[in-house]
């Protein structure tokens, strides 16, 4: 890979960064450089979070600008509509289907955004059942997982690398229904 990777990965406080923290290994294990930068803000009570995780043969920085990410992947679809703007043109963007309100709309001091998923399918995003899939998968937390099998048609990675960096990340206990949850999020991207 000449030129680095970019995927920027974004949701609220609580959706599970582990994700970030599996695709960095994952590219490792293919053996791509790797660069991650996070951003939490106010994670820990709902507020948005950020990642940007690049690799490549080289990576010479770990920032991307608007319309440089070659990939955006959601836990949600506020996030998602919230950080387009980063999303290369011909990019790929993956968005669970699923929607949390922040407080400010919880306590009725703002308004969620009108048709986010018909906003999003405008734009070309695959919209994965997440949750559902990661339940059918034997583990509802296991729907950033289900994410990262949707994103690995995306890469070059292979699925051993993937695999392995699941396996050795996740508790023992729950090394099945993550790798179960991975081949469900990989066969919905290939139908979609």
């Amino acid at each position: 890979m000449a030129q680095a990777k970019t995927v920027l990965l974004c949701g609220v406080g609580g959706q599970g960064t582990i994700l970030a923290d599996l695709l960095a290994r994952a590219a490792l294990q293919a053996g791509f450089a790797v660069k991650v930068s996070e951003i939490h803000g106010m994670a820990q009570r709902g507020g948005a979070v950020t990642t940007v995780v690049r690799f490549g043969s080289e990576v010479s920085t770990m920032v991307a600008d608007l319309g440089e990410a070659d990939c955006v992947v959601s836990f949600e679809t506020t996030e998602a509509l919230r950080n387009c703007p980063f999303l290369k043109e011909g990019g790929f963007l993956l968005v669970a289907d699923e929607t949390i309100k922040p407080l400010p709309v919880a306590c009725g001091w703002a308004q969620m955004p009108a048709d986010a998923k018909g906003k999003l399918n405008k734009l070309g995003a695959v919209l994965i059942p997440a949750h559902s899939l990661a339940v059918e998968a034997g583990n509802a937390k296991c729907e950033n997982v289900v994410l990262l099998g949707a994103l690995e048609s995306q890469l070059e990675f292979g699925v051993e690398a993937w695999e392995k960096a699941i396996t050795a990340r996740v508790p023992a206990k729950t090394i099945e229904a993550n790798l179960t949850a991975f081949e469900k999020g990989r066969a919905f991207a290939a139908s979609a």
